[in-house]
């Protein structure tokens, strides 16, 4: 029989097995949910609900919105996203800076967030001829190499998602099923490229990862056009070495 303590033990573990539920629920609605549609969602009655959700108002995880909007995730989760960004960046900053010494070029970290890719660091290449982005500048991920390179990391369904997610009108059916064809290339040379695509004269190439909180990252080397076609092998050959040493780094070893 259990003890008093290991029913509490027990107990606990659940209450953080349902606020984690919770939360993963509020991560997918970015507009807010009530507590009866998380309660479907969780599977979990409406007034267990309503006690788990009080207590993580009060540590500000989550917020009610006063006008109606809903319970949405809180700022106190964003401190805790940013201290985890900052721990990739202090981590890949090595890497990125080792890549920009080999090639010669400009060196990008970027995290998948909200469906599009945005820059968390950068190391500025060497010649007076380089590409530069701004930290926190959003791109797409259908048109650039880190985009590209993260799609096809992640299973095929979630990558169509965002896909068709990001198309415009003017893409048709047939080109989303290109480029979901191409995700197969992709995971099989381990590299991404975009040659011209997003911006005219600018080539890249990129590698995607998932840190240990199962976040989706990309290092990419981007490079003048003129440069890229002449350059490439190296090119590939040093992400493909930078990313050897980014999996060790990311490789769960608990």
């Amino acid at each position: 029989m259990l003890g008093e303590n290991d029913k509490k033990d027990r107990s606990g573990i659940q209450v953080i097995a349902r606020a984690a539920a919770i939360l993963r629920v509020l991560k997918e609605e970015r507009g807010g949910l009530s507590l009866g549609q998380i309660a479907a969602r969780v599977d979990l009655p409406r007034s267990t609900v309503q006690r788990i959700i009080g207590a993580l108002v009060a540590e500000r995880f989550v917020i009610q919105d006063p006008k109606g909007g809903g319970i949405r995730l809180g700022p106190e989760l964003g401190a805790f996203a940013e201290a985890a960004n900052f721990n990739v960046v202090e981590r890949c900053r090595p890497i990125l800076t080792e890549l920009t010494s080999v090639t010669g070029e400009t060196t990008d970290l970027a995290v998948l967030r909200n469906g599009a890719m945005i820059f968390l660091d950068q190391v500025p290449g060497l010649h007076r001829l380089r590409t530069v982005s701004s930290v926190g500048e959003v791109f797409p991920l259908t048109t650039t190499a880190n985009g590209r390179a993260c799609l096809a990391l992640m299973p095929e369904d979630q990558a169509r998602q965002l896909i068709e997610g990001e198309a415009t009108e003017s893409r048709s059916g047939k080109e989303i099923k290109a480029l979901l064809g191409a995700l197969k290339s992709i995971r099989h040379a381990k590299l991404a490229y975009d040659e011209d695509e997003h911006t005219p004269g600018i080539s890249a190439a990129g590698f995607a990862f998932r840190d240990l909180s199962g976040n989706y990252h990309a290092i990419s080397v981007p490079v003048p056009s003129t440069r890229f076609a002449h350059n490439k092998a190296r090119i590939e050959a040093a992400l493909l070495q930078a990313r050897a040493r980014v999996m060790t780094e990311f490789t769960n070893k608990d």
